[in-house]
């Protein structure tokens, strides 16, 4: 009897010691493989189309997210539907890492509202916001347009005749157009491209009377275009002499475009915390700054939960400003 319980304790200490070693190499491999991410190259998806904004941003971007992560960062474009194809995509990515998007602001939030648009704002599991960039409203340097109330009483007189080009339906640039024909009282006829890069060649070649763009698009074609307004508080740094819509008795057309990068929903948080560190350092490097604001943008910086809920914020102040502007989703 006393024999069987020695054997006993002994096959009990035994299974004991090997679940122990079981549990130990799981848990190394599980940091080993937290530690070593990423293994592979990380797949950048971008919005918008090639040459705008948010591509230059990204590309800019490329070497110093390589750095700090070690693998090939490669740019992959998801063009349309205003960047919803690019973002109901990233949704459905796995959640591993390996699948990344840029993302816009309120455009994620604006295209849920309106309609079905094959993602939800909250499925956007964000990393960092790194960017801003107001809106402005820019003509032709030979436009009959020479200032804003030259565009204001035109469309008054013919009203929808007047076209203006932004970079999608909801996006900023579409809200600005909104909210500038509310506050003017005028009716005006916007079309949306599939992005900032594809709005310039519609003005230079005179396709549409006006767009909606930012500052950081006039910089490489100002020699062939005006601003006629700025949507923002104060003026931009990039054209001290434009006027802000606000100066000129608009302070209710005040809209911008923000700039991210989101992963697909689930994304464990040691590789969220490692991407917004690779990001939080491009941002920081000063030769990145010196070339971003050398081209209009301006960098800004939330990390994941202030980001989350900065959204969480504008998602409401976007919802009422839609009620009194007459859309309801």
């Amino acid at each position: 009897m006393q024999l069987k319980l020695q054997e006993g304790k002994i096959v009990i200490r035994k299974l004991s010691v090997l679940a122990l070693s079981f549990f130990l190499m799981a848990m190394l491999s599980s940091t080993a493989f937290g530690a070593t991410y990423p293994t592979q190259p990380v797949n950048y998806l971008i919005a918008f189309s090639a040459g705008g904004e948010s591509d230059i941003t990204a590309r800019m971007q490329q070497k110093y997210l390589e750095k700090e992560l070690g693998v090939p960062v490669v740019m992959t474009y998801k063009v349309g539907g205003g960047g919803a194809v690019c973002w109901a995509d990233l949704v459905r990515s796995k959640a591993d890492g390996y699948i990344i998007g840029g993302v816009n602001e309120p455009h994620t939030i604006l295209q849920p509202l309106q309609s079905k648009c094959g993602y939800e704002t909250e499925q956007i599991q964000r990393i960092a916001l790194f960017q801003y960039t107001p809106c402005a409203l820019i003509v032709r340097k030979d436009s009959q347009f020479k200032t804003l109330k030259d565009l204001i009483d035109f469309a008054k007189k013919y009203p929808g005749m007047i076209t203006v080009g932004g970079s999608g339906s909801w996006a900023s640039t579409h809200f600005t157009t909104m909210l500038f024909e509310k506050a003017a009282g005028i009716k005006l006829t916007y079309i949306p491209f599939a992005g900032s890069g594809d709005t310039k060649p519609a003005i230079l070649g005179g396709h549409v009377s006006a767009i909606v763009a930012h500052p950081t698009t006039v910089v490489t074609m100002k020699d062939d275009v005006r601003i006629l307004a700025v949507a923002a508080e104060t003026r931009s740094a990039a054209f001290p002499d434009v006027p802000t819509f606000k100066e000129l008795g608009f302070p209710t057309v005040i809209e911008g475009s923000y700039r991210g990068v989101a992963v697909p929903p689930g994304t464990p948080k040691d590789i969220v915390d490692k991407l917004a560190a690779a990001f939080k350092k491009a941002n920081e490097d000063p030769e990145f700054v010196k070339q971003m604001t050398s081209l209009g943008f301006d960098l800004v910086w939330k990390g994941p939960e202030e980001y989350e809920n900065w959204i969480k914020g504008q998602t409401v102040y976007y919802r009422d400003l839609l009620k009194s502007l007459g859309y309801q989703n």
